[in-house]
Parts: C-alpha cells; sequence; structure tokens
C-alpha cells in the first residue's frame, strides 16, 4: 500500500540519522569522560577503547529509543508542515490510520531495545567492573608504565621505574616520592623487584639511597642502602565487591527476588514498555499547525521523553526502597501512560476541542417589535 511504504520509508530514513548523530555524540562524550578516568587510574590506558565499547552497548537502549521516538516526530511534523497530511486525511485515513504502519515499523525496534535491556545492560556493566576491577587490584609498581611519572592508588606515593622484563617484577633506575604523615621520603635504587611474603607483597630495592625529610620539625637524614625492602600491598587476595543489581543477568534477579532486583527489573522490563507508549505520544504529539513553528512541538515532545525516562529511574529507586511493589508501580505508571497516549490521540484523531465540553446556548430570534 502507497500509504504505508511510503510512510516506513520516511520514518527508516529519519531513524537512521537520528541513529547515527546520537551515537556519535555519546560516544565523544564516554571518550572523553573514559580519558578522565583513565589519566585518574581508574581505567587501564591500554583497555581505554574496550570499556568505551562496553560502555556505548549499555547506553544503546536510550539511544535507539531516543532515536525512534524523535524518528516518528520529525516525520509526521514534516508531513503536516508539508500539508501531506491533509491529502491522507482527505483520502479517508485519519491519524488512528498511523498506528498501524507506525508499529510495523517499529517492533523489531522495540525487540532489539527489550532484548539489549534484559540482556546487553547487565553484561556490558559486568564486563566494565571486571576491567575495572582487575586495574584496581594491580599493584602499585604494576601500573607504573616506562617512563612515566605515576601516582599510587593511595595517593601516598608517586613511582617512576623503567621495566625491562616481560612480567614487570624487575626494573631499573627506581624513583619513589612517598608522604607519611609528617615524614617525607625519596627513593632512588638501580633496580627493583617485587616478591610475596605470604599475602604481602613487597618491593625489594638493591644499591640505592634514601632521603627522609621531616617537615615539622625541618630535619633532615640521607640514608644509603645495598638492599631495602618496601610494602606494597598487605593484602595480594583482594575480596570482590558485592554484586550489584546492574550487573546480575535478569535471569538471576528472577531467581532471586528481592526489592533491588525488583527495582532494577522494574527498569529493564519498562524500557520495552515505555517505547510502546511514547510511539503513541510521538503520534498525538507531533499533530503541528502548518502555520505555526514546529520548535514548540519539538520540545514538547522531548519534555515528554525525558518525564518518562525519569520516572523509570524513579520508580526503581522507589521499589528498591519499599515504597511500591513492582506490579502495582508498572501498572500504574506504564499503564496510566498508555491511557493518556490514547486519550491524547483520540483527541487529535476526532478533533475534540474544549468548546465541545461546554453547553452552547441556542441563538434566540428576537420578534419586530
Amino acid at each position: 500500500m502507497l500509504f504505508h511504504s511510503s510512510l516506513r520509508k520516511d520514518l527508516a530514513r529519519n531513524f537512521g540519522a537520528t541513529l547515527v548523530v546520537l551515537v556519535t555524540i555519546v560516544i565523544t562524550i564516554i571518550l572523553i569522560r573514559t580519558l578522565g578516568q583513565a589519566s585518574r587510574g581508574s581505567v587501564n590506558p591500554s583497555e581505554v577503547l574496550l570499556v568505551m565499547g562496553f560502555s556505548v552497548l549499555s547506553q544503546l537502549t536510550t539511544i535507539i529509543t531516543l532515536s525512534l521516538f524523535i524518528a516518528v516526530v520529525a516525520t509526521l511534523s514534516r508531513m503536516y508542515g508539508d500539508s501531506e497530511m491533509v491529502i491522507w486525511f482527505s483520502s479517508g485515513q485519519g491519524l488512528g490510520q498511523f498506528v498501524q504502519p507506525l508499529f510495523r515499523f517499529a517492533w523489531p525496534v522495540l525487540l532489539i531495545v527489550t532484548l539489549l535491556a534484559l540482556f546487553a545492560w547487565p553484561w556490558s556493566n559486568q564486563q566494565i567492573q571486571d576491567l575495572k576491577q582487575r586495574f584496581e587490584k594491580r599493584n602499585d609498581i604494576e601500573r607504573v608504565a616506562p617512563g612515566q611519572f605515576q601516582e599510587s592508588s593511595g595517593g601516598q606515593r608517586v613511582f617512576f621505574i623503567d621495566k625491562d622484563t616481560p612480567d614487570n617484577r624487575f626494573g631499573r633506575h627506581v624513583f619513589i616520592s612517598s608522604v607519611e604523615g609528617p615524614k617525607e621520603s625519596v627513593t632512588t635504587a638501580q633496580q627493583g623487584r617485587i616478591e610475596l611474603t605470604g599475602h604481602e607483597r613487597f618491593l625489594i630495592l638493591d644499591k640505592g639511597q634514601q632521603w627522609l625529610t621531616n617537615r615539622e620539625t625541618g630535619e633532615t637524614r640521607l640514608t644509603q642502602f645495598e638492599h631495602y625492602e618496601l610494602l606494597i600491598d598487605d593484602d595480594v587476595n583482594l575480596p570482590s565487591s558485592a554484586m550489584n543489581s546492574r550487573y546480575t543477568s535478569t535471569w538471576d534477579l528472577l531467581k532471586q527476588p528481592s526489592r533491588e532486583n525488583w527495582g532494577e527489573l522494574s527498569w529493564r522490563l519498562g524500557l520495552g514498555l515505555a517505547g510502546i507508549n511514547l510511539l503513541l505520544i510521538a503520534l498525538a504529539v507531533s499533530a503541528v499547525n502548518p502555520r505555526a513553528g514546529r520548535s514548540y512541538h519539538l520540545g514538547l515532545a522531548l519534555f515528554v521523553f525525558i518525564a518518562y525516562y525519569n520516572m523509570l529511574n524513579v520508580g526503581q529507586s522507589w521499589i528498591s526502597t519499599g515504597r511500591f511493589d513492582f506490579l502495582p508501580f508498572m501498572v500504574v505508571l506504564h499503564g496510566g501512560v498508555f491511557l493518556m497516549a490514547m486519550l491524547w490521540l483520540s483527541v487529535r484523531h476526532y478533533n475534540w476541542s474544549w468548546r465541545f465540553l461546554w453547553p452552547t446556548r441556542a441563538p434566540q430570534n428576537k420578534g419586530a417589535a
């Protein structure tokens, strides 16, 4: 049918263009944020692209849904502005007839969003967390890049070392600046190596010297040594952090019901339901007067989208804290938005107006005097 094919063609073109723009913006923002984390020592610099890729994957649900919403609003607004909607309306196609071609185009996109929310979202978050934890568990010497000054995880030491072995256990030209309370020390050595003693990791320095300064009294002391042991980690086997519901698979959320898990599950399932409701809202909000500007309707559409997504996050918090149960919240939020969207769409479809709700007086004929 010409009506369906032309509409889907315009939707596909606008959806693709919007998706490319939004993905480019998100990649740029995440790249800047990841580089900042790498400069602070939270992310391995060699794994920046990997962390960025997982971060973009975790944000694809929001990006795709927003792209679909903007594509529908932009396509229908253009049709109103170019008077194409007048032609379709005059040929017997009301606004309600647009629901079927919209969902025929959007159902694969909504299915992808739902699958990403249920499976890709927890998996990508878990991969990012594993990369960060693996980097955090590395000792201070392993973090040091050859020929670069690097601050330790606690911020109390600054290292410089030239590594010359594949396992990074031996190094030459070691420099360590350390601050412990009022005492500040600068240690240099010709060679250093890592040794494990029980659960403690030591840095063994050979042929060096240490300059110790007391910043309160100004007393200084220079010590030369042939062999010096410096404690790096007091617990090599660091315990892993507790699993967060963001990193838990959807199947595990169902098997281990709790407030936090139900809250996370409401957010994941809510993304797919929100996509359906947003399609109906986009169809209703896109009806514009060709003589008026389009910025108002686009601003209203973005406001509705932001408000709806914020309610998903607020609802997740409410369910996690026990203020709402899972099922009542899902029915109230998504069911209420669905009823509001259908009412709004009915008003647009039948051209209802507020003046129809008020009774009007019949005109009275005045008799001749």
